[in-house]
């Protein structure tokens, strides 16, 4: 119930916000679209397909697996290192059925790079690569190192904000889709964060035996 109760929730407060902008409000969003394809160069080209590849799905699950390979092997807690998996599905699930419903048309203008079939409400690439590495920074909370993490947090918090501009920046989404995008990653994280009903009970074993630290 931890995790089906809030992405109930969040599904019907996406889908609701998709229809407020799409259907309601018609928004219009071409004038920043248009914008950012003014600001392409032969330099900012390659970054931003750089950046967009890091939210592809087989890249993403690639690494969710290593990441929670290695965090499992360090930790030996199982439930700690499929965090950011949990996240990743459940962001999946909420971006495949509610995109499927608002069903928004992409921004009218040239995209830089091949645009999946899905519609364009939330922004997948945004929401996916929000949800894992907000998971990520969530988990380095538990490095001792101070400056390790916060470096591993800042890196971790900078990536879905640079995915959101590239995703704009190549003409694949609007910008309330990339907004829509950071929020459901940011939901889907939290919701992964507190999946096991006894994880606090779990936190508390670990902090009393000493093995709560992953550097």
């Amino acid at each position: 119930m931890r995790v089906l109760l809030p992405t109930a929730a969040l599904w019907v407060a996406v889908v609701g916000a998709g229809f407020l902008i799409v259907d309601l409000l018609a928004l219009d969003e071409s004038a920043v679209n248009e914008a950012f394809v003014e600001l392409r160069t032969d330099t900012l080209d390659p970054v931003s397909a750089a950046v967009s590849r890091v939210g592809d799905t087989e890249v993403l699950i690639a690494t969710c697996l290593v990441v929670a390979a290695l965090i499992w092997w360090k930790t030996r807690q199982w439930w700690f290192a499929m965090v950011p998996v949990l996240a990743l599905g459940i962001q999946a699930a909420v971006f495949l059925t509610s995109s499927m419903v608002v069903g928004r048309s992409r921004p009218d203008v040239e995209h830089l790079n091949y645009a999946p079939p899905t519609s364009s409400f939330p922004s997948g690439h945004t929401g996916a690569t929000t949800a894992v590495y907000v998971a990520l920074a969530l988990l380095a909370t538990r490095i001792r190192s101070t400056a390790l993490r916060v470096t591993v947090q800042v890196l971790c918090l900078i990536l879905p904000i640079a995915m959101a501009v590239s995703r704009v920046y190549r003409g694949l989404h609007h910008p309330t889709d990339v907004i829509a995008g950071l929020v459901v990653g940011t939901t889907c994280a939290l919701i992964a964060w507190n999946w096991l009903p006894m994880r606090d009970a779990a936190e508390r074993v670990i902090r009393a035996d000493g093995r709560g630290s992953t550097a």
